[in-house]
């Protein structure tokens, strides 16, 4: 389980998270929504423990231990994997060096052969390069690098954004599997009936704050609620 509790963080001077708290159980897609500027990849860098924004106050806790004052890369080893916003792969690697280039030594039941198999695509680009593959193919690579590290949790920040509507449709199918075999997802997404497609309950935040909480069913039968804060008429 991971719980950001009453969680405050600023870049310099400015305050963009304001007593966030969330939980991400093990089995769940729990999304975040907000329009942009509102604070989600904020929240999420904040929880790997990237450096900027700045925690100034609260407690992020990975299975009872407190993460707050770890790097990133211990952060990763306790459990939690990182799916950023735009892929951030390497131009000249290609898949397989991506998928190996950590020295993983932890008991992970992922490994190339079984995350070729979840994406077939990758297997058939397996020598292509980072800057040789197409928007959705760049997506697979991350989510399997991710893969890679043995997470119990997984934070992803936009894996739909920029993605043709089949390829959208595979990143939900992904993502249902890999809840459904126990991982715990927070789910960082623009694209709303995507994200409540796949999410068990749902986050969401305005200015720094989160402001509602709850059911996906019942955020699409609120239309004052989609209206105020995701801007959907």
């Amino acid at each position: 389980m991971l719980q950001v509790i009453d969680v405050c963080s600023s870049y310099g001077e400015a305050q963009v998270l304001n007593k966030i708290s969330v939980t991400i159980n093990p089995g769940e897609i729990v999304a975040l929504l907000g329009r942009n500027g509102m604070g989600k990849t904020s929240l999420v860098r904040t929880i790997m423990g990237l450096g900027s924004p700045h925690l100034t106050q609260g407690e992020i806790l990975m299975q009872g231990q407190s993460i707050i004052s770890l790097n990133s890369n211990l952060i990763s080893n306790l459990g939690i994997g990182y799916v950023p916003q735009g892929r951030r792969l390497f131009q000249s690697l290609t898949v397989l060096e991506h998928l190996t280039v950590l020295d993983n030594k932890k008991t992970n039941t992922w490994n190339v052969d079984r995350v070729l198999k979840a994406f077939p695509r990758l297997a058939e680009r397996l020598h292509h390069r980072g800057n040789q593959l197409s928007g959705g193919e760049r997506q697979m690579l991350a989510i399997g690098r991710a893969l890679m590290t043995g997470p119990s949790i997984m934070l992803m920040d936009e894996p739909t954004e920029g993605l043709a509507p089949v390829t959208v449709e595979l990143v939900e199918s992904i993502l249902s599997t890999l809840r459904d075999e126990g991982l715990g997802i927070l789910l960082v997404e623009q694209n709303l009936y995507s994200a409540l497609a796949v999410a068990n309950r749902v986050y969401i935040i305005e200015t720094g704050q989160i402001v509602w909480e709850g059911l996906p069913s019942i955020l699409l039968s609120d239309q004052k609620i989609l209206e105020r804060y995701l801007g959907i008429h």
